[in-house]
């Protein structure tokens, strides 16, 4: 089926036929698809219901930072890019509806301006807020999710919806209110007040994060997720780093030296050879411990 033709009458969408998608993820692997690019809500929703409608599935693209990309996908990829209107923040209210495509980076330079109390929680995060979201991203600091109030969501026939966040809304990187084929367009985000500290915490974790991260080499960041047992966290890097497999090396990927959490391309990996070494660390892992880890990227 010709995506082009499918979308072709649509208005505020941009269709790109199986181009190279390498720039478009953080860990920069090799990768092919078709990539569609959404201007307006409205044309998202047209878009997701003619998909539906003719049995083609898709895939939400943020700022690859937390995906790994196949070298060839059969399934066309979203790529949201709606208006951002940094003025909203020229008022005196501690709550603010925002797009999905809003960069991170951008709202942590707004909390470093202003102060905000609470939105030190995604710093350094390489992340669009609709992303950052479905996976309710954090830190050391916190979760995105303690800040969300309300989720505007299109799901796969067209239609939108708004989803109440209340305590059961999330939990460790995940959310309980989106479905398959839903898409985060936009979302109500509160602040906790004004802190002048903000400025110098939000600076101070940066630099924490250039000095025990990987933040210069291209990753996906976190690929394992912590692993909890009964109230403790036990740290994925730190038993990956106990067992020895810092450097650890498979066909252009390798384990960090700096954070054994981190993959790093270091020639021209694919998604092949990410998942060969996830496997081989799982089973390093299982043949140690008797147990394996939970991946944080989305495979």
């Amino acid at each position: 089926m010709n995506l082009g033709n499918l979308l072709k009458d649509i208005p505020d969408i941009n269709v790109d036929i199986n181009i190279d998608l390498t720039k478009f993820t953080t860990m920069k692997l090799i990768a092919n698809g078709d990539l569609i690019t959404v201007l307006a809500i409205s044309a998202l929703k047209e878009v997701t219901k003619t998909l539906t409608r003719n049995n083609v599935s898709y895939i939400i693209l943020g700022w690859g930072a937390n995906m790994l990309l196949k070298k060839q996908s059969t399934l066309p990829y979203i790529k949201l890019d709606f208006p951002f209107d940094r003025n909203i923040f020229e008022t005196s209210e501690n709550y603010f509806k925002l797009p999905a495509s809003a960069p991170l980076s951008s709202l942590t330079a707004v909390a470093v301006q202003k102060g905000f109390k609470g939105w030190d929680v995604f710093t350094g995060i390489p992340a669009t807020l609709g992303g950052a979201i479905a996976m309710n991203a954090g830190t050391n600091l916190g979760e995105i999710g303690s800040l969300i109030k309300e989720v505007v969501v299109v799901d796969k026939f067209g239609k939108e919806r708004t989803e109440i966040i209340n305590e059961k809304s999330f939990s460790y990187r995940k959310n309980h209110f989106l479905k398959s084929g839903d898409i985060v367009v936009g979302a109500t985000m509160k602040h906790f007040g004004i802190d002048e500290k903000i400025k110098t915490l939000i600076k101070e974790y940066l630099g924490k994060r250039n000095s025990s991260q990987p933040m210069q080499m291209k990753t996906c960041g976190c690929v394992f997720k912590n692993r909890k047992i009964v109230d403790k966290t036990c740290h994925a890097g730190g038993h990956i780093d106990r067992i020895g497999l810092k450097g650890l090396y498979y066909n252009g990927v390798q384990v960090s030296q700096v954070h054994a959490n981190f993959m790093e391309n270091i020639g021209n990996a694919s998604y092949e050879d990410v998942l060969e070494l996830i496997e081989i660390i799982n089973d390093e892992l299982n043949m140690t411990f008797g147990w394996t880890l939970e991946t944080e990227v989305k495979l």
